[in-house]
């Protein structure tokens, strides 16, 4: 007589990673049986899935299935403990790990940690200063009609401050991204509250989004943080969070992380590779008055050093970035096309050692605009058609797969950049 298996041991057949004749999953076979075509093909179509995604945000899930199918096979065919596989092609190891972080359960930041143990462990880095936090400046921060009483709140707090403690403020309009809760809306506060290295204070610049004009207070309640600790080595450690308002009936607002009030996070490295930004308003949304301030928080963003992200995440990983030529270098152009290629320099600055590689994951609003807008590459006098072309150009240049002109992305996951 046979025994008919169960419903519950089916199930539990169906969900063996390998076959019951313990013969290896086909895609296991492949690659193990040739690792070096296995792991081409993997970053072709990665590559690939990357383009698509920076391109439009809707192909992001398609990249992601992508990343996780490697993800997968890296881990369950055992090459990502096979300690020679892992040396000879440790770039496409590392970052396929790095890249999938966001990916894992509870860990929408991106770091090594989870979301919950990240922001426990940097409570003391990224809390809103008490004084930024009054039911009266809230509610003046509220809109641009009160936004000048929050202003001469923040003024009278300097009267107070010794020089070098005191607070840098100015209200503008983005040129480039809307707050996470409201992505048409580009209003900013931002207040750098100075630090102290010598006694550990981090330097903290909070930033308020302001609903525009005629809009609710309720319509924009997104306040961000990012702090500047010093690191080691001349570097800085970066740390991030979100909160959110709550404008109550009685007139009070409330104030807490937007990951504990459930509306979970981004990707905070994703568009802080440098990690805080430099602050280029749109033109004319700065007072005149204010002017000053704007040019005091970038000049102290050029202080920083290298962005660090401490032990929650190690961006070489993610290798070189935007204006580092492919494994084939880079064609001599002359002529008209001179002067957008000698324009491709954008490593000069955002290297490991500098303002952080442009490098995948990164988000093409930022990028484009930075380019495009004019604001970047530095002291470059390029017209709006060059500006056009060298943007092509280094996305191009970046994200080819052309096996005779691969570029920096595949280059790189293929080991062809490794230093000697």
């Amino acid at each position: 007589m046979r025994l008919r298996p169960t419903p519950a041991v089916i199930c539990f057949l169906l969900l063996l990673p390998v076959s019951i004749s313990g013969a290896a999953p086909p895609d296991c076979a492949r690659a193990k049986a040739g690792p070096d075509a296995w792991v081409a093909s993997s970053v072709d179509a990665l590559v690939r899935a990357a383009l698509a995604a920076y391109e439009d945000e809707d192909a992001l899930p398609a990249y992601q299935r992508v990343l996780g199918r490697i993800t997968k096979t890296l881990e369950r065919c055992g090459l990502s403990r096979d300690a020679k596989f892992v040396e000879q092609r440790r770039e496409f190891v590392e970052y396929v790990g790095a890249a999938s972080l966001d990916q894992l359960p509870d860990h929408e930041l991106g770091f090594v940690v989870p979301d919950k143990q990240y922001f426990e462990e940097t409570r003391d880095f990224v809390t809103i200063p008490d004084f930024l936090t009054t039911r009266a400046f809230l509610r003046a921060v509220g809109g641009y009609r009160t936004l000048a009483r929050a202003k001469s709140y923040l003024r009278r707090l300097n009267d107070g401050r010794a020089p070098d403690e005191k607070l840098v403020f100015f209200s503008y309009k983005s040129r480039h991204l809307g707050t996470p809760d409201s992505p048409d809306s580009y209003g900013r506060l931002l207040i750098v509250v100075p630090g102290d290295d010598e006694r550990g204070v981090p330097e903290k610049w909070v930033q308020f989004g302001v609903p525009d004009v005629g809009a609710r207070a309720a319509s924009v309640r997104n306040v961000s943080v990012v702090s500047v600790a010093q690191g080691e080595g001349g570097a800085s450690n970066v740390y991030f969070k979100d909160f959110y308002r709550t404008f109550r009936r009685d007139g009070s607002v409330g104030i807490r992380g937007r990951w504990e009030l459930g509306h979970g996070d981004d990707n905070c490295v994703q568009c802080h590779k440098s990690g805080v930004l430099p602050i280029f308003p749109v033109e004319g949304s700065v007072r005149a008055d204010e002017l000053e301030a704007v040019e005091e928080v970038n000049a102290r963003f050029l202080t920083y050093g290298p962005a660090s992200f401490d032990k929650y995440l190690d961006v070489t990983k993610f290798g070189p970035g935007l204006g580092v030529p492919g494994a084939s270098g880079r064609v001599n152009v002359e002529g008209e096309g001179a002067t957008v290629s000698r324009a491709m320099n954008c490593a000069t600055c955002h290297r490991r050692d500098g303002l952080g590689s442009l490098s995948w994951p990164m988000d093409k609003t930022i990028v484009s605009s930075f380019v495009k807008g004019g604001r970047m590459p530095l002291g470059s006098t390029l017209t709006p058609p060059e500006r056009a072309e060298l943007y092509r150009s280094l996305v191009r240049e970046y994200f080819s797969t052309d096996d005779t002109r691969p570029g920096t992305l595949k280059s790189f996951l293929l080991g062809k950049l490794r230093r000697s």
